[in-house]
């Protein structure tokens, strides 16, 4: 048996019987954990604002895994309620929340020539969303004193990145969010943490110019980009109970790259 293979013995079934949200699920982060966590047993409902969440739920199945997907905007709290208020309905609880919404900069600029328009659009999709979505499920843990949540934040909360400042502020905003509510939840035997990936293989990144991403490569110790699996890996961690005794921290998954 490889250590791959012994790796994945050991973590099958680490969450059954647990009930697991998934934001943002039809993208490559949010897709990858979703698949993982039914992988280690949890009934996933993978939520996202496009159709092909649907074919994450087809693909979870297809392994052999429980997976519901939802289409619904995170950053609309009426559409947030309505789905987590089914969720609740249908399972009884929710054990589980990785909030991996962000993004929204379709024409990344300098901060001076940039529009309030976009700045509200980014901080809604990548910041409010987490907030509305654990504003949802705190109840129900904190009644049970059980409870996971998982927010995606990303290294350019804490490494400046030229013409994103919006983006930047949203994800540091990530950061905070998830070391207060920590702070506040621990008493109630809930584990609130953030993992920040670095250059990951996604469309976003197939989207950028070949010399950006040739730079990006650059900077990373271990000399490649990262799969959305790699993250998918540390978020399952996260929220077994195997991390327990850990909450309020962000876990780099950036291939050793250094902040400034």
């Amino acid at each position: 048996m490889t250590s791959t293979d012994q790796l994945q013995a050991t973590a099958a079934g680490r969450l059954a019987g647990r009930i697991a949200v998934v934001t943002a699920a039809a993208g490559g982060i949010g897709g990858a954990t979703a698949r993982r966590l039914a992988r280690d047993g949890a009934v996933v409902v993978a939520i996202d604002q496009a159709p092909a969440v649907k074919e994450i739920q087809a693909s979870v199945h297809a392994s052999g895994g429980q997976a519901i997907g939802l289409e619904a905007d995170c950053t609309d709290e009426a559409a947030v309620v309505r789905a987590f208020g089914d969720i609740a309905s249908r399972h009884g609880r929710i054990d589980i929340l990785v909030n991996a919404v962000g993004g929204g900069v379709v024409r990344p600029s300098e901060f001076w020539c940039s529009e309030s328009t976009v700045w509200r659009r980014v901080i809604d999709v990548t910041l409010v969303s987490a907030m509305l979505c654990a504003r949802q499920v705190v109840p129900g843990m904190r009644e049970r004193r059980y409870g996971k949540i998982l927010n995606i934040s990303s290294s350019v909360a804490v490494q400046p990145a030229p013409a994103l400042a919006d983006y930047s502020a949203a994800k540091a905003g990530i950061l905070g969010f998830t070391r207060s509510i920590a702070f506040e939840l621990a008493p109630f035997g809930i584990n609130v943490n953030a993992v920040s990936p670095g250059p990951i293989q996604t469309k976003g990144m197939d989207a950028l110019p070949p010399e950006v991403k040739a730079r990006s490569v650059s900077l990373v110790p271990m000399g490649y980009i990262g799969q959305p699996d790699d993250v998918a890996n540390a978020v399952s961690f996260l929220v077994s109970d195997e991390s327990r005794y850990i909450t309020g921290q962000n876990l780099a998954v950036n291939g050793g790259r250094a902040y400034n």
